[in-house]
């Protein structure tokens, strides 16, 4: 497990790392561009991952062929998954102009809408390598290619920075654009990041002569089909996930730009530790579906207990981080004592929540593996949006909490969310063992669904 999740984990530190350098970079401009960044990076990737979700059934169907031994379907999804990438390109850039649109009607402070619309304007022109990237990243991952996927997030770290340091400030030679100069960085590192990855397929494909240009290059609806029957449930749950920060984001911004800003320094520490589970996740779906594949119902539920139990170890550490040292962790983003004093307390919050956004990210991937994807977006959608959120806005709003009545009602929904997908968990493994001996008694009967 770990020799397949630390390349993850550090592949899904790197992604969010940018987000966080972006608002390092912009910090000095004040707290209404560590807001546009933010408010505009969380407003944009609420979108994107439904794009990216679609494409996580390839997780599925890529490593349950590649632990049957079926090399040939493997190439055939990723096939598969870049064109749903490339058809959903279109569709997707086109809402994302339409809500930037919109941004007024948001009531955002008028400091922040001032640079949140340009900055939303230019990082639209990410959407095709963004999804690019994760259709071949999803197909490396479940044949057990990490390294350079870990790689190519990491180096293209060094992209962004260089590119943030340059576009913002206005070194090299090049304009200082401020905000503006971060949105472009965010561009550059993702064209970056789709064409690190598809040099990685051609070269693995020649090295190991694996036949990747030898399948057929048609496009079969019925496999579109179902792949996006299998990747809908999981991009409305990562929708529903992402999309509720979003949206306390947006209600964040009718608040105080020193209220927004404390809300997306706290939310980008606590985005950079779920980013270990996340990894987890991903490599669970990938060892539960590889165990499917070779028919190893006992090898299904270790690797996803295993995945879970290194979950946890972590969120553990990351909630004594943040109750032990917030100043220090603030201190990275903002030298503001009204900033420091307001990011403090949520990061309390957060420490709470920890163990719970653990095990729903961990078990989210390990149900996958067993191709449901369907209980993770219902429950998202039930403990998201129909408690926390609505919890929240009542208690920022209604009673007068302010930002911090948004990340208690969060809290109370990922805590829900955590215990239901146990409880789901626990029963799926339950069944295993029963599926495996009917399975054993009568050889025409299904292993998994």
């Amino acid at each position: 497990m770990l020799s397949l999740a630390v390349p993850v984990v550090l592949a899904e530190i790197g992604w969010v790392s940018m987000g966080i350098v972006d608002t390092i970079m912009v910090g000095p401009l004040g707290p209404a561009a560590i807001g546009a960044v933010g408010v505009g990076s969380t407003l944009f990737i609420a979108l994107a991952v439904f794009g990216i979700g679609l494409l996580l059934g390839l997780d599925t169907l890529v490593s349950q062929a590649f632990g049957a031994g079926r090399v040939e379907e493997c190439h055939r999804w990723l096939r598969h998954g870049v064109a749903l990438a490339l058809l959903l390109t279109l569709p997707l850039t086109a809402v994302a102009w339409i809500g930037t649109a919109s941004l007024g009607v948001w009531g955002f402070a008028p400091e922040v809408l001032a640079l949140t619309g340009p900055y939303l304007g230019i990082v639209i022109w990410s959407t095709p390598p963004l999804l690019l990237y994760a259709a071949f990243r999803r197909y490396l991952q479940a044949i057990n290619v990490v390294r350079p996927v870990m790689v190519a997030l990491v180096s293209a770290n060094v992209v962004n920075a260089v590119a943030n340091w340059a576009l913002v400030y206005g070194h090299l030679g090049a304009p200082a654009l401020g905000v503006n100069g971060a949105a472009w960085a965010t561009v550059i590192s993702r064209v970056y990041m789709a064409m690190a990855l598809l040099a990685t397929i051609i070269a693995h494909d020649r090295r190991h002569a694996t036949g990747l240009f030898a399948v057929a290059p048609n496009v079969e609806i019925v496999r579109l089909r179902r792949l996006v029957a299998l990747g809908l449930p999981a991009a409305l749950q990562v929708v529903l996930e992402v999309g509720v920060f979003a949206s306390a984001s947006a209600f964040a911004g009718r608040l105080a730009p020193v209220s927004l800003a404390a809300h997306q320094i706290v939310l980008n520490m606590a985005a950079f530790t779920f980013m270990v589970p996340l990894g987890l996740s991903s490599a669970a779906a990938v060892r539960v579906g590889q165990a499917v594949g070779r028919r190893d119902p006992e090898g299904a539920a270790r690797a996803g207990w295993t995945a879970l139990a290194l979950g946890l170890t972590f969120m553990s550490a990351a909630a004594l981080t943040f109750l032990l040292a917030p100043r220090l962790l603030l201190s990275l983003f903002t030298t503001d004592p009204t900033v420091t004093r307001l990011g403090v307390s949520l990061l309390f919050i957060a420490a709470i929540f920890q163990l719970f956004d653990g095990t729903q990210g961990v078990l989210t991937g390990a149900l996958r593996g067993l191709g449901d994807t369907r209980t993770p977006m219902i429950w998202n959608l039930a403990g998201h949006w129909l408690l926390g959120l609505p919890l929240g806005y009542s208690l920022c709003f209604v009673w007068g909490w302010g930002v911090s009545g948004l990340w208690v009602g969060l809290s109370i929904g990922l805590i829900a969310v955590g215990l239901v997908l146990l409880t789901a968990w626990v029963r799926r493994v339950g069944s295993l063992s029963g599926e495996a001996s009917a399975d054993r008694r009568q050889p025409q009967a299904s292993f998994f669904p």
